[in-house]
């Protein structure tokens, strides 16, 4: 008998479940039927918060990366500033560096407004760099390690997935948040500025003919070079500033494709002789030949360093998002482009070590 209540209490307390669950699916059912409804409607289509809200609070992290060496440490002062005066993101910098200018850093860092961005200093070692770089015994001191650093962003940023790469002699005059968000497409591990494509295209070097092209960075007499198939005329890219997905990065070994063509071009010379002392663009045109996305040209002005004339006008340098001295004339020397630009975001060391070339230059000329 108690065995027949229990099975007979059961069947009930089922009938009523499922009744009840029949209710529910139908009320779903009537609810989301409704041309507007509210509070049921998966978690995707809630109206995005008007734009003025968003601009008034944004707490994303933007990592970026720049590399400061000693000889040019007031370069990197600069930009990180210009970043961090025109931004609301929470921007980390990532400063790469050598052992020997840490201490230098640091104090710039801490003795100026500066103390209040986010940055980690990190230590670059040039051994990395062993058997992958010829380097002219005669011209040792010209070479410069840390231009390397961009081929190693996964090992210096382990745990982040996306990153902005900028070189020293850059000033950003908007917020860094839009280049950030520049949409790379699906297997492509970086976006970089087409040297084709803006006003600040098709420079002639002197005695060199086009940088603007592959042809003016690779050397297509070598069998090595011409087995790749890739096309002279293409348009080549500037990677002094940069997106990275360091997720896809990591994926296609990119670090180590780029250290193969490092380590070839010193046993064949696979580089173009015409634009010499030009050794990090090379192996990034070969690994990301027809493999990039592409980021605003605004986001890349460049070639202000390429001669002592100003060849922009007034109005489309103030309107460039991001200002790039590319070139033997950089704006802390004795002849550079715009450099009143620049100096609007140089902060001064207060160990007197770094000063500016032009200002010792025009205080003599004064004399």
């Amino acid at each position: 008998v108690n065995i027949s209540i229990l099975i007979v209490a059961v069947v009930v307390f089922l009938l009523v479940i499922h009744h009840n669950f029949l209710s529910l699916s139908d009320f779903l059912r009537r609810e989301l039927s409704d041309p507007n409804p509210l509070g049921l409607q998966p978690i995707d289509f809630i109206p995005a918060a008007p734009q003025r809200l968003t601009d008034e609070r944004n707490d994303k992290e933007i990592a970026v990366v720049i590399a400061a060496s000693d000889e040019r440490l007031g370069g990197a002062i600069a930009a990180m500033n210009s970043i961090y005066q025109h931004t609301r993101s929470s921007v980390v910098f990532h400063i790469v560096t050598l052992n020997d200018t840490v201490d230098h850093l640091r104090m710039w860092l801490r003795s100026t407004p500066l103390k209040n961005m986010k940055y980690r200093i990190l230590d670059f070692d040039p051994r990395v760099l062993e058997g992958k770089v010829q380097v002219d015994p005669q011209k040792a001191d010209t070479f410069k390690p840390l231009t390397f650093a961009r081929f190693y962003l996964p090992n210096l940023v382990p745990h982040i997935e996306k990153v902005i790469y900028v070189d020293d002699d850059v000033i950003v005059q908007d917020d860094i948040v839009e280049l950030y968000n520049t949409p790379l497409k699906p297997g492509h591990a970086a976006a970089f500025s087409d040297d084709c494509d803006s006003t600040s295209s098709k420079v002639a070097v002197r005695g060199a003919g086009n940088q603007y092209n592959y042809i003016g960075f690779l050397d297509y007499k070598k069998e090595t070079i011409r087995k790749l198939a890739m096309k002279a005329n293409t348009c080549s890219f500037n990677p002094g500033v940069f997106v990275a997905n360091l997720t896809e990065w990591k994926l296609q070994n990119i670090t180590k494709q780029l250290e193969k063509w490092m380590a070839l071009n010193v046993v064949e010379e696979l580089y173009s002789k015409t634009l010499a002392g030009s050794i990090t663009t090379p192996p990034l045109l070969i690994v990301f030949y027809k493999q990039h996305s592409s980021i605003d040209p605004m986001w890349n002005v460049r070639h202000l360093g390429s001669s002592a004339g100003k060849r922009y006008s007034p109005q489309f340098v103030k309107a460039a998002k991001l200002l790039h001295w590319n070139g033997h004339f950089k704006p802390w020397g004795r002849t550079a482009s715009y450099a009143e630009v620049w100096e609007k975001w140089y902060v001064p060391d207060p160990t007197g070590k770094f000063t500016l070339i032009r200002r010792h230059s025009e205080a003599y000329e004064a004399k």
